[in-house]
């Protein structure tokens, strides 16, 4: 009797160990892990998810299912991606200034049709191309001619300007004045000059002046810029040296604003200044003048555009106290009526 109770005793001792040698995954939480590999394969059209690990799978989009799980359970995160093999093909930036200033291409050096015809034939024919290409032209623009009724003195205007050239270099010219009905030019002056352009945008100036205004004559270097700003400004700057020896400067800006394709409204400013007094000019050193106006144009062609609007000029500094000295006021406005045209 006492040999059946130990024999009983070992056998209850002895059947979990069995177990466990029968089942080696016996003890181990097996929620978390991957049984595609034991099961029995499918035909690919039968399954078509065969192969794939969806256990995985539903764990990364069931998070909550497992909250006790060992974190050592859990699926391992998705590796890192390696862009080492990318490395060195970064982009290229350009910078906003480069932007319309980059070199041109080589010239070509090698002619593939000089081995089929004479070198000496396709050399002329390739100079006579170039010179096909090549821009040489001239325009005519009478930008203002213009009536201004004033209170009982009216007057006119003009700004007529020319060039003729090519992409590079140019030769130019300009005229600009104004003047009341029956009397002397108050302000005129024709300038020359050659103009090389520095980028797609501004053009260097170089030239003479000449004044034929109220007061002596005189005679002026030029120097300065003009060209295309940012926002479609069309600005102008540059300084004036006299024969006398005196020196001027200049700034001109103006901006069409299209409300239509042919009604355009244009703003415009204009500021001069001295370096020193000119009594016999009437100026005065400083800032000298200011001229404000915008014109409503409608462009029935683009060579040829009506327009109105409205002029408003003021003497500034030393130069308004000689004009009222002298019997004039130092500011005038305008309505104006005019005509815009260019060939």
């Amino acid at each position: 009797m006492k040999a059946l109770l130990l024999a009983g005793a070992a056998l209850l001792v002895t059947a979990p160990a069995m177990a466990q040698q029968a089942d080696p995954h016996a003890g181990h939480d097996m929620t978390g892990m991957d049984h595609s590999a034991h099961e029995m394969p499918q035909s690919p059209a039968a399954d078509p998810h065969a192969g794939h690990d969806m256990g995985a799978m539903q764990a990364e989009a069931r998070p909550d299912t497992q909250p006790d799980a060992h974190p050592d359970s859990q699926p391992d995160a998705a590796p890192a991606m390696d862009h080492s093999a990318h490395m060195g093909h970064a982009m290229p930036t350009v910078a906003d200034g480069d932007v319309g200033n980059a070199p041109p291409p080589p010239v070509p050096t090698d002619h593939p049709a000089d081995a089929f015809w004479d070198r000496q034939r396709m050399a002329a024919a390739r100079a006579a191309l170039d010179k096909e290409g090549a821009f040489f032209g001239n325009a005519l623009i009478a930008d203002r001619l213009e009536y201004r009724p004033r209170n009982g003195q009216d007057g006119y205007a003009w700004q007529v300007m020319g060039w003729v050239g090519g992409d590079i270099d140019r030769l130019s010219f300009e005229t600009e004045g104004e003047a009341a009905f029956g009397e002397p030019l108050e302000t005129a002056e024709v300038r020359a000059g050659w103009r090389h352009a520095i980028d797609p945008w501004w053009n260097f100036e170089l030239g003479v002046r000449q004044d034929f205004g109220a007061g002596p004559d005189h005679t002026y270097g030029v120097i300065g810029f003009e060209g295309l700003a940012p926002y479609w400004f069309e600005v102008g700057a540059h300084a004036f040296v006299s024969n006398k020896g005196d020196v001027h400067f200049r700034l001109e800006a103006e901006h069409d604003m299209r409300l239509t394709q042919r009604l355009i409204l244009q703003p415009s400013v204009e500021i001069d200044a001295s370096a020193q007094d000119v009594p016999e000019l009437g100026i005065g050193a400083g800032l000298e003048k200011i001229e404000l106006g915008t014109r409503l144009r409608y462009e029935f062609a683009r060579e040829f555009a009506p327009y109105v609007g409205v002029h408003w000029e003021r003497k500034l500094g030393e130069t308004a106290r000689l004009t009222r000295a002298g019997g004039e006021s130092a500011s005038q406005v305008s309505a104006v009526v005019g005509l815009r045209m260019w060939f």
